[in-house]
């Protein structure tokens, strides 16, 4: 089985527009046994931008909902953190660090051995190792 780890710009793109081809991609997946999931980073930056929109309460319904299509929110953990370290080090010591949050996500798949489905290549490319998957394409 396939781990796939949803990055808060993806999960965003669904939840605001829930544009058609990435929900049929991403139920396509399910129905073959691919394991769909989220960072508990990704779910924290997502709760952020409901608490500071315009109409938090319907945002956080439609993270709720859209959460229950997945199989899980995974916790952040000791591994991550190690994992984290190593990377932000190697990113800063090739002078092309990518943002705090997607380094917490990055190094979180690279721990689970995930694929990370994003839109944004232009930093998550920066990063060795990591499986990229681009469903909005």
């Amino acid at each position: 089985m396939i781990l796939y780890m949803l990055d808060t710009d993806i999960c965003s793109y669904i939840i605001k527009k829930r544009p058609v081809t990435v929900l049929k991609s991403m139920e396509a997946r399910v129905l073959d046994k691919h394991i769909l999931c989220i960072s508990a980073i990704t779910y924290a930056e997502l709760r952020l931008g409901a608490t500071r929109s315009g109409n938090p309460q319907k945002i956080h319904g439609l993270i709720t909902a859209f959460c229950d299509r997945l199989h899980d929110v995974l916790p952040w953990d000791v591994q991550a953190a190690g994992n984290f370290a190593e990377l932000q080090a190697t990113l800063f010591a090739k002078g092309s660090p990518i943002g705090p949050n997607d380094t917490l996500i990055a190094a979180h798949a690279l721990g689970l051995d995930a694929v990370l489905v994003t839109n944004n290549h232009k930093h998550f490319s920066k990063v060795p190792g990591l499986e990229l998957e681009n469903w909005i394409k």
